[in-house]
This record gives C-alpha cells, sequence and structure tokens, in this order.
C-alpha cells in the first residue's frame, strides 16, 4: 500500500535504578500487537544519552519521513499511562548514561521555551480513557527536564509539532507489560485518528505550527 501512514515509536534503554526499562520493553510488546494494516509501524530504542538524542532523532525523521513520532519513557513516579503535551528547552542539569549533561543546560541555545504537540492530549486521553483498554491515562505538561522531555522537544522541533511522549510506569507498578503494549496501542491508535480529523478540517501540521510555541 503505497499510502501506509508511517509511525515511528521509540523506547529507552536501561539507566539509573531501572534495570528493565519498561518504555522498551512496552514499544516491543506493540510492535507484536501492530497499529493495523495502514500503518507501516517503525520502533527503535534510544540510548539514555544527550549527545546520541541530537544525532538519532535528526536521521530518524529524514530517513523515514513519518506522520508521527511517539516517544515511550518511564516514570517512576507515574501511575497512570501519562500524554506530555509540551517539550521544555532548559533546565537539563542532570547527568546521562555517560555522565554528560549539556553545558548550556538547554536543547537548542535559540529555540522556544516550550513546544507543544499538535495533538490535544486532552482529547486523545478522554478518548483513551473511554477506549476499554483496562489502564487509566491521564495528561502532564512536564516531562521531567531530562532524557524524556529533551528527546520530546527535540522531536516536536524536528517534526513541527508532529510528535507525542507518553510516560509509563516501570512493570507491575502497577501494569504489566501487556497491559502497557495494549495500552500504547489504544492511544496511538487515537493520536492517529485525531490527527485524520485535523487534517479532514485543513489544520495541517505546518499550519499550525506557529502556535504551538507558546508557554506551557
Amino acid at each position: 500500500m503505497a499510502n501506509k501512514k508511517k509511525v515511528i515509536v521509540t523506547g529507552f534503554e536501561p539507566f539509573g535504578e531501572h534495570a528493565v526499562n519498561s518504555s522498551w520493553v512496552a514499544v516491543q510488546e506493540m510492535e507484536k500487537l501492530g497499529l493495523g494494516e495502514a500503518v507501516d509501524l517503525h520502533v527503535c530504542e534510544v540510548p539514555v544519552e544527550y549527545q546520541a538524542v541530537q544525532t538519532l532523532l535528526p536521521s530518524l525523521w529524514k530517513e523515514h519521513q513519518p506522520q508521527l513520532v511517539v516517544h515511550v519513557g518511564v516514570s517512576g513516579l507515574a501511575t497512570t499511562v501519562t500524554l506530555e503535551q509540551c517539550g521544555h528547552n532548559k533546565g537539563y542539569k542532570r547527568r546521562d548514561n555517560c555522565s554528560f549533561c549539556p553545558a548550556s543546560q538547554c536543547c537548542m541555545e535559540d529555540g522556544p521555551e516550550c513546544i507543544h504537540s499538535v495533538l490535544d492530549m486532552e482529547t486523545v486521553c478522554k478518548r483513551a480513557n473511554d477506549s476499554g483498554s483496562g489502564v487509566s491515562f491521564s495528561v502532564s505538561k512536564d516531562a521531567g527536564r531530562y532524557l524524556c522531555d529533551y528527546t520530546y522537544y527535540t522531536s516536536l522541533h524536528l517534526g513541527q509539532g508532529c510528535s507525542a511522549f507518553i510516560h509509563v510506569p516501570p512493570l507491575e507498578k502497577p501494569y504489566s507489560s501487556k497491559e502497557l503494549g495494549r495500552a500504547l496501542q489504544a492511544v496511538v491508535q487515537e493520536m492517529l485518528k485525531l490527527l485524520d480529523e485535523d487534517h479532514k478540517q485543513d489544520t495541517h501540521c505546518n499550519h499550525t505550527h506557529q502556535h504551538q510555541q507558546d508557554h506551557c
């Protein structure tokens, strides 16, 4: 099918106390389920390294030219599957897996403070909660100022807002890998439906991009 939608979904490698990173486990479970015949799904494990993100993300966007990129990360504080509305440019003081952090403590020297996803996460959240997946979803505007937030901001910039970030809890706190995989499948499908609806209303990503760089 020439008109298949390309979607990239990423998880992160282990770091800190997360010897097994539930985000990558959940993405692999979602890959088994797929996103339907109309979607060409590509998954990727992202290193917990600032410099690796700066290299990997532009190549992913350029090589695949996806309609949507969804990044998944683990949060030890999360008890729900949490949809992040925006990424932040400054405040990156925590060292990565290579003991590195950006000298500027920001993603882009002259970038806006905050970039919003073109997706309205409140709408996605409501629909996902109504989907009967058995998993609870919530919305956040603070992705944590570590590799999750850094990756999200970078991707939002590269994709003109056509990106999303999802935080998942650690495994079995309270959800199993299969439950998280089903939750990701449900929520990404809702994101794609919403993008379709927005396109039909002539609200293309490129047209809305200028309005997405306001403060959170």
